[in-house]
């Protein structure tokens, strides 16, 4: 699990944390929601350490990630696996080399060693016969299972996607969204999930957190979302046709 307590933020003179707690529990897809601005990919990067906030605290399983010490910090991100709005594939590499990244960098395995573990999450994913296609050769969607099989391929038992649907066409978001709540069953992680997708929330929203203007307004289930009594909830969810007519039905 990991908790957040009242994590705040500014950039010169504009605030864009403004005291948010939560938690994000083990073996869910935990969702941060809300519109454009709201401050959700700014509460990403500070739970993993790539922004420091100006408060607050961040927990990973009662360990104090913002006041431990180097090892403790070390093992923590050791832990981390992060699937980027633009999958972030390194372009010069191929996607056996892509997806083995993080084990050159953070392990002494052997090759050998490397490359089963890597043959072993791209056969997760479903890419099992692209492990010497170029980033270019492959479709936008497959890049996102790479980016997937790379966000997992050192055990990792949290795991980041920051907007995983930006760019894809329905279909292929479903697919995504798919392997992720199914991989975060599997292997019991507690996976965060940055989005504006109601057919996310909707889909996989097993636990959500909902920002409006830089404060957290609500807390829960999808299945709560519909009955949440937040007005800015209410219109940010149910603002088109199809989910109008959703509401009706519930």
């Amino acid at each position: 699990m990991i908790e957040i307590r009242n994590i705040k933020k500014s950039f010169k003179d504009k605030e864009i944390l403004k005291g948010i707690s939560g938690t994000f529990e083990q073996g869910k897809s935990n969702l941060i929601i809300g519109a454009s601005g709201t401050g959700k990919s700014v509460l990403l990067k500070t739970i993993v350490g790539l922004i420091l906030p100006d408060e607050g605290e961040v927990y990973y399983n009662d360990r104090d990630f913002l006041k431990a010490n180097r090892d403790v910090k070390t093992e923590i991100r050791r832990e981390i696996g992060m699937l980027f709005q633009s999958s972030a594939l390194f372009d010069s590499k191929n996607v056996e080399q892509n997806v083995m990244f993080p084990l050159d960098v953070l392990t002494k395995m052997s090759f050998p060693e490397k490359l089963e573990r890597v043959n072993f999450c791209l056969k997760r994913v479903g890419l099992e016969n692209a492990n010497k296609k170029m980033p270019s050769e492959i479709s936008g969607g497959m890049q996102k299972r790479v980016g997937i099989a790379r966000a997992i391929v050192n055990n990792s038992k949290y795991l980041f996607c920051d907007e995983p649907n930006s760019g894809l066409d329905p279909q292929t978001s479903i697919l995504i969204d798919e392997l992720i709540a199914e991989i975060t069953d599997e292997y019991d992680i507690t996976t965060v999930v940055v989005t504006h997708d109601m057919n996310s929330v909707i889909g996989i929203g097993e636990k959500i957190i909902y920002l409006c203007n830089g404060r957290k307004l609500w807390e829960g289930a999808n299945d709560d979302i519909a009955d949440s009594g937040v007005k800015e909830l209410d219109e940010f969810v149910f603002a088109n046709k199809v989910m109008r007519k959703l509401k009706r039905q519930i």
